[in-house]
């Protein structure tokens, strides 16, 4: 976040310099607001592309093997640029290297899954997969599952179609 407000300065402040430099190669006839509007265009235009390309930089740090698998792109009236291009403020990622699978039921899976969101820190969770029967569940404090992949505590979700959870986890293994 520092990092980004350092950038957004430094963006202001080059525009602004651009501005006077294109003043005096004009000799003077620009107008004298034209420097605040000029650094006003770098601190917003930085803080507007540094929103719209945190989740390409923060999902190519990834380690290979930890996979996308949903991301929520959303518009703000706050932010009325996202009204006309919709922004990516969250997204899950599982890791796909560490599936493990039930040794008496191969059709269920267990994954762990990363939560991201912009200016949030990082969480992680365990999921269960049933490939077979298109389900899933969070595991949670008092979720068990038994020796026979019966589940205790807790009822499993229907994974909806096209599911980017249920697709990973089924296909690893």
């Amino acid at each position: 976040m520092a990092l980004e407000l350092i950038a957004a300065i430094v963006a202001a402040i080059a525009f602004a310099g651009m501005f006077l430099a294109l003043n005096k190669l004009l000799r003077g006839r620009l107008p004298k607001w034209g420097m605040t509007v000029s650094a006003g265009i770098g601190l917003i235009g930085t803080t507007v592309w540094l929103e719209y390309d945190w989740f390409n930089r923060v999902s190519a740090e990834l380690p290979d093997g930890v996979k996308v698998v949903w991301q929520s792109v959303e518009s703000m009236p706050l932010r009325p640029w996202t009204l006309v291009a919709p922004i990516t403020t969250r997204f899950i990622a599982m890791d796909t290297r560490q599936i493990a699978q039930h040794p008496n039921n191969a059709d269920l899976r267990m994954a762990k899954v990363f939560n991201f969101g912009r200016w949030r820190p990082v969480s992680n969770a365990l999921m269960v997969f049933d490939c077979a029967g298109g389900r899933q569940i969070l595991v949670s404090d008092g979720v068990e599952i038994t020796e026979d992949g019966t589940l205790k505590g807790a009822n499993w979700v229907n994974a909806p179609e096209g599911d980017g959870f249920q697709a990973a986890a089924c296909a690893a293994g």
